[in-house]
């Protein structure tokens, strides 16, 4: 059995999103959190969270990507206990066994997106059409040789200035003429 867990592979989701999931939480698509919103009048991070975020269960964060991760049954139902306590504490429901359900039905569409080999990444994009919320999903594949790295890499330039030794971040805070 597969499902999928968070994945941060830089810092960018803590400015993408008003709250990010912690790397290698359960995770599940989480378009129901704007069922009753208009996903084309969204704006701001709230946006981003519709159009391109997996739903941490556990921190009720979001995440750009989404980890394919081998599980057990018992992973499988904690996932389930876990997002049902989530929907009745965060989401109103009216009580645990309609959550119960609602949860199950979220868990085997999340693992219904993993059909690809463990350790696969997953990216969604969620629109807004007739009144509807269409989601799409794709698997980032890595070139053949090249492990999970930083989403992004720096190169060094070689005709940059040297560094200022002298400044201190900490004295930055402190006001000025005070070191």
């Amino acid at each position: 059995m597969k499902l999928l867990r968070t994945i941060a592979l830089d810092p960018s989701d803590t400015f993408v999103f008003d709250v990010a999931a912690e790397p290698g939480e359960w995770a599940v698509s989480g378009a129901f959190r704007f069922w009753d919103r208009d996903g084309t009048k969204l704006e701001g991070k709230e946006r981003a969270a519709f159009r391109g975020g997996f739903l941490g269960v556990q921190s009720w964060g979001w995440s750009t990507l989404a980890q394919i991760v081998p599980a057990t049954a018992a992973d499988y139902q904690e996932l389930v206990d876990l997002l049902a306590r989530q929907l009745v504490d965060r989401f109103g429901a009216p009580d645990i066994a309609a959550a119960r359900l609602a949860a199950e039905e979220e868990v085997a569409f999340a693992q219904s997106l993993c059909t690809h080999p463990v350790s696969s990444l997953i990216a969604v994009h969620r629109v807004a059409q007739d009144g509807e919320v269409r989601e799409s999903f794709r698997r980032l594949q890595l070139r053949e040789g090249q492990g999970h790295g930083k989403a992004f890499s720096f190169m060094e330039v070689a005709d940059d200035t040297a560094p200022d030794d002298s400044l201190k971040l900490v004295d930055l805070g402190r006001g000025p003429g005070v070191r």
